[in-house]
């Protein structure tokens, strides 16, 4: 995976809506969750369709996504793929009906709940993801398991899940560690300007104040993508994922986010970014893994003012 650029045009002219491709075929069959069509005849362009819940992502949604890749795996007149959202929304995150419903361990672990949404990375042509709007969560993995990711002035990436009480669990805290790498990620955070300590004090409440359980297996899951192979690393994200459904912070968390107003409070909605089109207000309200997750911010900056 890695970032070709900043798309410095809208959205709309990115292509990235399905309407308006006369030369779409017709589709195997409907789906409940996506749109397909051939805007080139070499190029199958598959969009996320859950508008109403920005595109949240969901095993049934999964199930169509793999159906798609089987059938271009095989079309030999298709070389490569396009994933993409809503202007408003690449995907805002998995579907919190979806895992709140889960009420063990057990529940996650014997389903191996997640094993099937990385279908993509093994799928063996190009893929190139066209982000717009929020690619949080799920949605920023889903971003980062493609080949190539074209990004709008208005896309907005992170991996929020700590509020939540879990951690990523489709390769947030691997890909973007191996992408990155700590020499990218600078030495420090951020420069303050004003009372150091006091910051520290204010970052350190804020972390503190997450689910316990969930920082601490943050923390483990991103220090181990720096001694384990992409593919271990991947493992043991998802077994870490899926124990933090035993706990109460993950069950509280959950069931406080509802997919209208406690998802939008979560995941920071418009106002939030209004300081800049890929600055982050508050690093650490994304978790433990701003650390992370600012450096692709920082550098689509840097890419987008050059």
């Amino acid at each position: 995976m890695f970032l070709s650029r900043v798309a410095k045009s809208s959205s709309r002219a990115m292509g990235i809506s399905c309407r308006g491709f006369a030369s779409a075929r017709p589709l195997s069959r409907e789906y409940q969750n996506i749109l397909v069509s051939r805007p080139k005849p070499n190029v199958t362009l598959l969009t996320l369709n859950r508008p109403k819940a920005l595109n949240a992502l969901s095993t049934p949604l999964f199930e169509e996504i793999n159906e798609v890749l089987d059938q271009v795996e095989k079309d030999e007149e298709v070389g490569a793929l396009v994933v993409t959202g809503s202007e408003k929304a690449f995907a805002a995150g998995a579907d919190i009906k979806e895992m709140k419903d889960k009420q063990c361990v057990t529940d996650v672990y014997k389903t191996n709940f997640l094993g099937d949404w990385t279908r993509i990375t093994s799928f063996p042509k190009p893929v190139i993801a066209a982000v717009s709007g929020f690619a949080l969560g799920g949605g920023c993995e889903l971003a980062m398991m493609c080949d190539i990711i074209l990004a709008s002035p208005t896309a907005r990436f992170g991996q929020p899940e700590i509020k939540l009480g879990v951690i990523p669990g489709a390769g947030g805290t691997q890909r973007l560690t191996h992408a990155i790498g700590s020499g990218k990620m600078g030495s420090c955070l951020r420069i303050i300007e004003g009372d150091l300590v006091e910051e520290a004090v204010s970052m350190a409440s804020t972390i503190a104040g997450f689910g316990r359980v969930a920082v601490q297996a943050g923390k483990e899951s991103v220090n181990a993508a720096y001694e384990l192979s992409l593919k271990d690393g991947l493992h043991f994200e998802r077994r870490l994922f899926q124990s933090l459904f035993a706990t109460r912070d993950q069950k509280e968390g959950m069931w406080k986010d509802s997919i209208t107003t406690a998802r939008k409070e979560a995941l920071g909605l418009r106002e939030a970014f209004s300081g800049g089109t890929f600055q982050l207000l508050n690093p650490f309200s994304w978790g433990v893994l701003a650390l992370v997750a600012q450096p692709i911010l920082w550098r689509k900056e840097r890419r987008r003012d050059s």
